[in-house]
């Protein structure tokens, strides 16, 4: 990226000459988040920040202070570019959202060249036709669980919930009975205060770790036709994940493979059923569920606070503003997705939109491993909806829905449907 410029705003890197005066850091870091997240609603000021070239200065619910980007092309530059380091960000001493933070040695932790290396071997095990053989199977579920619901029904806790983690759970090799103290301990993971604590997050990880154990014990001693099994036998040449790794790896997997997804999976209903235009456009035109699923992903704000910061590893510029070596950055990915510079109507939900590069499953060396997986589910769940429940609409007013509180990820606490 070096000597690039893009027209909406500037960033350069300065080596031995100093670099401009630094009045944001003369000014108070503003309190970050902005305020509670309200049901799908996008706060404001973050409509304002993208007006403005530089990144702005905030104090994070724990760790200190960070800069947060909110523009699309500077969003990506941050991803992408290695002189924003991961791994310096591992631990708890560093700005973050929640209680909770990434140890070292977790992949979402690490830098090249160890991160191409666990990565590579991650993708051989989890390759897109793995993740496509699974469409039968999904399928299979999801027909299951529309098929035990009747009128008026609360598809959060029927549906929404229950597809992700029955779908990880298959595919790790997770048994059934052990399936509710995943989801208990993810959302302890995921928590972003109230009365977590980082104990009660230490003590959940090292839960999810004492079950993956266990697990791939069992997987080597009799492997199975599951991830877990294939994680555990990867290998490039001599090189294999080490007992660590494999162990993180299966926790971030089991995590990360549900949460994210279940609730998109609500709030992504929301969005459909609140405006039947919406919801009618599918039923009449099943053909745009993959587009539908792109749009509403670049549309429905997931995180409720920014979070995965990274280090910068030396002075540099985004635009305009000094960043020093040392210094945390995030970014707010649901605002890169609305920036009306790359998103034309960014505020509005278009199935039609041709170009969609959003950035809901980050981007660069980190992209969402599972993202493929995500959309597989988001896909048949769509089209299975709009085929056999076409008249699926809300049981309540759309003002009347409760949203989960306390957590890093909006989503609905309960969803009632009828049909």
């Amino acid at each position: 990226m070096k000597g690039t410029a893009f027209p909406d705003h500037r960033w350069a890197v300065h080596r031995g000459a100093p670099l401009p005066h630094d009045e944001a850091m003369d000014a108070q870091p503003v309190p970050y988040p902005f305020g509670d997240a309200v049901a799908l609603q996008a706060h404001p000021r973050f409509a304002e920040l993208r007006k403005s070239a530089a990144p702005v200065r905030v104090t994070m619910p724990y760790g200190g202070d960070a800069w947060l980007v909110t523009r699309y092309e500077q969003t990506r530059f941050v991803l992408s570019d290695p002189r924003f380091s991961r791994a310096a960000a591992a631990g708890a001493d560093v700005p973050r959202g929640r209680p909770g933070f990434e140890p070292a040695g977790n992949l979402l932790a690490m830098d090249p060249p160890e991160h191409n290396r666990v990565r590579a071997l991650v993708a051989k095990a989890f390759t897109g036709r793995r993740v496509e053989l699974l469409r039968p199977r999904i399928q299979e579920i999801v027909d299951t669980l529309l098929d035990g619901i009747r009128p008026p029904a609360d598809f959060a806790s029927a549906v929404a919930w229950e597809l992700p983690v029955l779908v990880i759970g298959e595919l790790l090799g997770v048994p059934p009975g052990e399936l509710p103290m995943v989801r208990e301990c993810t959302e302890t993971l995921v928590a972003s205060g109230g009365t977590v604590t980082p104990a009660d997050v230490t003590e959940a990880r090292g839960k999810l770790a004492g079950a993956l154990k266990t697990l791939i014990a069992r997987r080597r001693e009799e492997p199975a036709d599951d991830l877990l099994t294939a994680l555990a036998a990867a290998r490039d040449e001599e090189d294999r994940l080490t007992d660590d790794e494999l162990l993180m790896l299966g926790v971030a997997l089991l995590a990360g493979g549900h949460e994210s997804t279940a609730n998109l999976t609500g709030s992504i209903l929301v969005e459909l059923l609140s405006d039947r235009e919406r919801w009618t456009a599918l039923v009449a035109r099943p053909e745009l569920v993959p587009s539908a699923v792109e749009e509403l992903l670049r549309f429905v704000p997931l995180a409720t606070v920014a979070d995965f910061a990274r280090i910068a590893r030396e002075d540099l510029e985004i635009g305009g503003q000094a960043i020093r070596a040392g210094d945390a950055v995030l970014v707010q990915l649901d605002s890169a997705n609305r920036d009306e510079s790359v998103f034309p109507s960014a505020g509005e939900m278009d199935f039609g939109r041709k170009v969609n590069h959003h950035v809901a499953f980050g981007f660069g060396v980190h992209h969402c491993v599972g993202a493929p997986l995500a959309r597989l589910e988001l896909r048949v769940l769509l089209s299975t909806l709009v085929r056999r429940r076409p008249d699926l609409r809300l049981a309540i007013s759309p003002e009347d829905i409760e949203w989960r509180r306390g957590g890093l990820l909006r989503g609905v606490s309960s969803l009632p449907v009828t049909w």
